[in-house]
């Protein structure tokens, strides 16, 4: 369409597709005629420059069209469409997309979505096993299923109370699950878990500067308080105020010089309690001290004050 000639009635119209593009547009807002695209039999596109602040590369496109057989030529519409250099503003990323670790501040809500591969359901989540597990479709087709409702249902229907005992209830699940503290109606996935090791790993691993000058691993410190699951055995949580990973889940391979055993500070050497001997006293010689020299003075002033009269 676009490859055609345009229609020179059409073509020639620029004084009208520039009144067009004025009216649409601020006064003196319009630049020059950067050309004209045929759209269509006898329909024309005339362009002009956009002299509009913020709006670079864009341009005012007025199109005009006139009908078979008559020589006057109409607008059709006028509008403001960037051109290929065109100053545009970034592409629209979903909020879910643009969050990122610390935005979430006092009051604010983070809804998660219902299918979030990082979750699944827990003991109180209807019974259904994970979608995001892998042992999911193997499991219905061992019970001859398509999905968790009818294997539910074929191993309800096929199997009699007495041949599972001691087998508790869907009810008492729930309860005893709620009683003991597991009642989530959702739990992490074996991605949510993988995910989360991997931002630990990368912030407080082996592989960063502080682990790489360290004298020794968290492995070995006492001030790491294990994890309990699975995660036990590659995680631990620092209690070491002095640490720059205090009370943040560290990696047993990190490490950093505020480790138990990296060194231990010799004792600061006290001095000796002062001995008094309370069994001797100390004379001091007659004659000297203070109150000797002030009794003697005392003495010579009065005896000059109290003289025989000549």
């Amino acid at each position: 369409m676009r490859g055609r000639t345009p229609d020179r009635l059409c073509a020639e119209a620029v004084e009208l597709a520039r009144e067009a593009a004025r009216e649409a547009a601020f006064p003196g807002r319009i630049g020059d005629h950067l050309g004209a695209v045929a759209d269509g039999d006898r329909v024309v596109t005339h362009f002009f420059e956009c002299l509009e602040p913020g709006y670079r590369g864009w341009r005012w496109a007025a199109t005009v069209a006139r009908a078979s057989r008559a020589r006057v030529v109409t607008v059709d519409e006028t509008v403001l469409l960037p051109g290929p250099d065109a100053l545009l503003a970034p592409e629209w990323v979903p909020w879910s997309e643009r969050l990122r670790p610390g935005d979430l501040g006092p009051g604010d809500l983070l809804p998660t979505e219902a299918d979030d591969p990082r979750l699944e359901p827990g003991y109180t989540g209807g019974g259904d096993p994970s979608p995001h597990a892998a042992v999911v479709e193997s499991a219905w087709e061992e019970a001859g299923a398509e999905g968790p409702a009818e294997a539910e249902d074929a191993d309800v229907v096929t199997s009699e109370p007495g041949e599972l005992p001691g087998a508790p209830a869907r009810g008492s699940i729930a309860a005893v699950a709620e009683e003991i503290g597991m009642g989530r109606p959702r739990v992490l996935s074996r991605q949510g878990l993988h995910d989360a090791a991997d931002r630990w790993e990368e912030e407080f691993g082996p592989r960063t500067p502080m682990a790489q000058a360290a004298p020794a691993s968290c492995m070995s410190c006492g001030f790491l308080v294990p994890m309990a699951g699975s995660l036990r055995q590659a995680f631990g949580v620092c209690a070491n105020e002095f640490s720059p990973a205090d009370g943040r889940v560290v990696s047993l391979a990190f490490g950093c010089g505020g480790h138990s055993e990296a060194a231990v500070m010799p004792r600061t050497p006290r001095p000796p309690a002062p001995v008094i001997d309370e069994t001797r006293v100390d004379e001091l010689p007659l004659g000297t001290g203070a109150d000797a020299s002030d009794g003697g003075g005392a003495d010579t002033s009065d005896d000059g004050a109290d003289g025989p009269e000549s």
